[in-house]
This record gives C-alpha cells, sequence and structure tokens, in this order.
C-alpha cells in the first residue's frame, strides 16, 4: 500500500497520457485503503501534466538503488 505523498514509478506506459514505464509521480489521493490511487505527474517546473487514477498493481515503490532520469514530454 502506498501514503499520500509517496514518490512512486510506474510499471508499465500509459499511452493516453503521454506516460511512460519509469516515469515517477507522487501519491495525492487513497481510495479505499489502497485498492485505488491518484498519482500526480509534474513537469522539472513542477506544473502538473497529467494525474492518473490507477491501482496498486500499475505502481512500484522507489528505492535506493534506483536513479531518476528525465526524458522529453509531448503530449
Amino acid at each position: 500500500m502506498f501514503k499520500i505523498y509517496e514518490l512512486v514509478a510506474l510499471k508499465h506506459d500509459f499511452d493516453e497520457e503521454h506516460l511512460k514505464t519509469g516515469d515517477v509521480g507522487m501519491v495525492v489521493y487513497c481510495y479505499d485503503d489502497g485498492k485505488g490511487y491518484e498519482v500526480e505527474f509534474s513537469n522539472a517546473e513542477g506544473e502538473t501534466i497529467a494525474v492518473l487514477t490507477t491501482s496498486e498493481s500499475d505502481l512500484q515503490k522507489l528505492n535506493s538503488n534506483q536513479i531518476l532520469h528525465i526524458r522529453e514530454f509531448a503530449a
């Protein structure tokens, strides 16, 4: 289960939202004790580019063995 304001990464692409595997977002809302989440994705300037409503199975926790990187976002 994820917590509010926790950073998470996507396990697969979400083409309609132009989000890719590994994109990092922040959990901004939890539904029904972890049965669903709203995750906000922002650009490098902190502007929201997408909010995704999804399940725990679509997300992974970040850990100290991972490195973050940037990519171009084309909506």
